[in-house]
């Protein structure tokens, strides 16, 4: 026999919610009916119909129950307190763990009723539980925020967290890896000690990671922010097995250790995070080097505010992107960002109504909605094999990840003549350079004068930690030497430079980028096509307001975000 609504007696909360006249009894009844039907919480149900105020309900659950209420946008929830409970748990009933006291944990929760969710936490953490009244519907925002932190979090990962010998690592395919049964690749401290390199790699945020083997040490590097620390110092007799290991982790040929190799390694976290490695061997004197660049997807989604450009630089860089046709060209070393800058322009590009493909070696971001694809020399694909079936697909934006001869480059100046937008990088010190650079392959003068709409040029500096970054006294005359001028320091000028303290690296913590960002304008069109040189073009963008790497490191030095020390290091006076 099914019961009606005015079968339901209240009693407890929503007898509460009717005596503060929260909601009417008759509307209760109905509420409390539909909520056992669907197999859902009354509070739950309420507040989902919009039947009654989420904080009304829970200052009602605190008068009746006498449990604590807390407001959770004043609070920032700890992903380690988080990670404490099952996250089937947190998901089954609900909750929220939001701090903890020694052997205590506290839990928030919109029903304190529900008896069975701090019953089951006790006996999954072994700790006093204590319930906590937070409004409903924050409550669900806050748990789908904190899982999500749990789960992309790298600087939260423990290595209790993981069996490091069997942590799934498979190559960067869909293939399966052959068995291999060699001593040096099973053994197990040494797939537990690679597997520990890459995840301490992780936490620390690096961006590579270095096995170098030497006559009589062998090393492990991490660079972190640009600069190489040294992470592990190994005893030289593993460095044969550690590079064996990698290498069947990678998918590569053990046995060849003559010839450079490049594979890659997919490391699952968890069963939403996985990270992807690129793998480089080099033979040494003494052994294979092997580098490992760690990628991460989530950089190019950054946005175009977090890469550092000034507002003038941004929006010259988004209006070369809304154009339909030309070239836009990203210059710097190894290292410096150009991938990240052309993906986020990509990002941008990235709608439904846009055909977008990519030729690169490799691909080392994956965006889904764009066509990427790997140059494969070896077997005949090329960046100029690449383009010219890009050429037959309808394309509408084309990035190409190096323009390094003639036949790729003139291949991308004719996409970008009959109406495709092309992305690309060019291995150069500057933006003027790279003009001539173009020239000296071979491209025609004129070609490169009407398509190239945008050079950038660009550095990666660290970052000064806010933490701990301090004010420098440093001599007006030293300022006008490092190019600051005399009205800037009238002004006021305030230098920073590195502490260090426990949430930085030696006073940097992250990095952002100088730019030179140079529209080509009708003169410098005119200056290439009269077979000007380098230095013609920077004087000429100079005096269209163009600024050099340098002006702009010294002003992130002047904004703060950065040292003198480190745009000496990464610019030239």
């Amino acid at each position: 026999m099914v019961a009606t609504a005015t079968d339901i007696k209240l009693r407890g909360l929503p007898r509460r919610l009717v005596q503060e006249g929260v909601i009417s009894e008759d509307a209760l009844h109905t509420a409390t009916a539909e909520a056992t039907r669907l197999k859902t919480t009354l509070v739950s149900y309420l507040v989902g119909q919009q039947m009654v105020d989420a904080k009304d309900v829970a200052l009602a659950a605190c008068h009746e129950f006498g449990v604590p209420i807390m407001d959770l946008d004043s609070l920032d929830i700890d992903v380690e307190v988080v990670r404490v409970v099952d996250q089937g748990l947190l998901e089954k009933h609900r909750v929220l763990p939001l701090y903890r006291r020694g052997r205590r944990l506290f839990v928030g929760l919109s029903d304190p009723t529900n008896l069975p969710a701090v019953d089951e936490i006790k006996f999954q953490t072994s700790m006093a539980v204590e319930a906590v009244v937070v409004e409903d519907h924050k409550l669900q925002a806050a748990l789908d925020k904190a899982l999500e932190a749990v789960d992309t979090t790298f600087s939260s990962l423990d290595d209790d967290d993981f069996d490091l010998e069997n942590l799934d690592v498979s190559a960067g395919d869909d293939e399966e890896i052959e068995d291999i049964t060699r001593a040096d690749v099973e053994d197990a401290p040494v797939v537990r000690f690679v597997n520990k390199v890459l995840l301490d790699a992780i936490k620390k945020g690096a961006s590579d990671i270095h096995f170098e083997p030497y006559e009589h040490t062998f090393r492990v590097r991490t660079r972190m922010d640009g600069v190489l620390k040294e992470l592990a110092r190994p005893p030289v007799a593993l460095s044969g097995k550690v590079a064996a290991r990698i290498k069947v982790m990678s998918r590569l040929d053990i046995a060849e250790r003559r010839v450079p190799q490049d594979g890659r390694i997919k490391m699952k976290l968890s069963k939403n995070r996985a990270i992807d490695f690129r793998v480089s061997t080099c033979p040494t004197l003494f052994g294979e080097k092997i580098v490992l660049r760690i990628l991460d997807s989530s950089s190019a989604k950054l946005g175009i505010d977090a890469l550092g450009y000034e507002e003038f630089q941004k929006e010259l860089y988004l209006y070369a992107l809304s154009k339909p046709y030309g070239m836009i060209l990203v210059t710097g070393p190894t290292g410096s960002g150009k991938t990240v800058s052309l993906y986020t322009g990509l990002n941008i590009l990235n709608t439904e109504d846009r055909n977008i493909s990519t030729a690169e070696d490799p691909a080392e971001i994956n965006m889904p909605g764009i066509n990427q694809v790997n140059v494969h020399p070896k077997v005949g694909l090329t960046f100029a094999s690449a383009l010219r079936a890009f050429l037959r697909q309808d394309p509408d934006v084309i990035m190409v990840g190096e323009i390094r001869d003639l036949e790729t480059a003139e291949i991308a100046i004719k996409a970008a003549q009959t109406g495709h937008l092309v992305l690309s990088t060019v291995h150069t010190n500057d933006a003027p350079k790279t003009l001539t650079r173009l020239v000296d392959m071979g491209v025609k003068p004129y070609a490169i004068a009407s398509t190239v709409n945008l050079i950038i040029a660009q550095r990666l500096a660290r970052r000064l930690c806010n933490n701990c970054k301090q004010p420098r006294e440093i001599p007006n005359e030293a300022l006008l030497r490092e190019g600051f001028t005399e009205d800037e320091i009238e002004e006021g000028l305030k230098i920073y430079g590195p502490t260090g303290c426990s949430q930085c690296t030696d006073g940097y913590k992250g990095r952002v980028g100088l730019y030179q960002v140079m529209k080509v304008t009708d003169t410098i069109g005119r200056i290439i096509m009269d077979g000007g040189n380098a230095m013609q073009i920077a004087q000429q963008a100079e005096s269209e307001g163009v600024w050099d790497l340098r002006r702009a490191g010294l002003q992130k030095v002047k904004d703060g975000i950065t040292s003198l020390e480190e745009v000496n290091r990464v610019t030239v006076d």
